[in-house]
């Protein structure tokens, strides 16, 4: 089985030996994969549809896996008990959702030793949340797929919260910019690039929000620039 680019990195985060679930997992590209290379031995694969999952239980039983894996159809961790796992994939989705996802079941998302999680969209809030939920983020990658740079984010509940020195830190992760982050600069460019267009289709426009969206805008683009290595 290949992987792309953004599954190989994530399957890469996964620690050696552990129990994992994958939550939302789709085909079961990842857990699969794993386990065929004897990096597991054990995974729970989840779902909140049907049809995904059946996708997964298809992929499982093509690679003679049923009985290293525990199929689960719901929500997000709330289909987890507490210490049944080690690691928690949860990839492809809004770092909105993946909050919401975490606080629904606290007792497992506080348990487990690493949550290794990929969002698509809100990645800004996604940060926040864990910095201010007691979440600690040991680490972030940034992989590209195509002309897309997706960033991986790896958490542990420390109980502990997190202060930013800048708000530009829930933007970019600091982790990023400690390991210096090959695609760093270009990610931080692609940030840079999208506040200049927002600049560019208010100009000249007035009206109840628009100056302070120039100003926010204006802002970003100053302290994103700062932290380019």
């Amino acid at each position: 089985m290949k992987l792309t680019d953004r599954l190989l990195k994530i399957a890469s985060l996964v620690t050696k030996g552990k129990r994992v679930a994958d939550i939302g997992t789709d085909h079961g590209y990842i857990p699969v994969y794993l386990l065929n290379k004897g990096f597991i031995d054990f995974a729970i694969l989840a779902d909140v549809n049907k049809g995904p999952l059946e996708n997964a239980r298809g992929e499982v039983r093509n690679n003679n896996l049923l009985k290293k894996v525990d199929l689960r159809l719901g929500s997000g961790i709330e289909v987890l008990e507490k210490n049944e796992v080690d690691e928690v994939i949860i990839a492809g989705m809004g770092g909105i959702l993946i909050s919401e996802l975490l606080q629904a079941k606290t007792e497992v998302a506080h348990s487990v030793e690493k949550l290794i999680l990929q969002p698509m969209q809100a990645q800004r809030e996604l940060r926040k949340y864990l910095l201010n939920n007691g979440y600690e983020i040991m680490d972030e990658v940034l992989v590209k797929e195509d002309f897309r740079i997706y960033e991986i984010i790896i958490a542990k509940y420390t109980g502990k919260n997190t202060l930013v020195e800048s708000e530009v830190f829930y933007e970019v992760g600091k982790k990023l910019i400690e390991n210096k982050d090959v695609l760093l600069n270009e990610f931080i460019d692609k940030k840079i690039f999208m506040y200049n267009s927002i600049l560019s289709k208010i100009e000249g426009k007035s009206g109840e929000g628009i100056a302070k969206k120039i100003e926010d805008s204006k802002f970003a683009i100053n302290e994103l620039e700062k932290i380019k290595l």
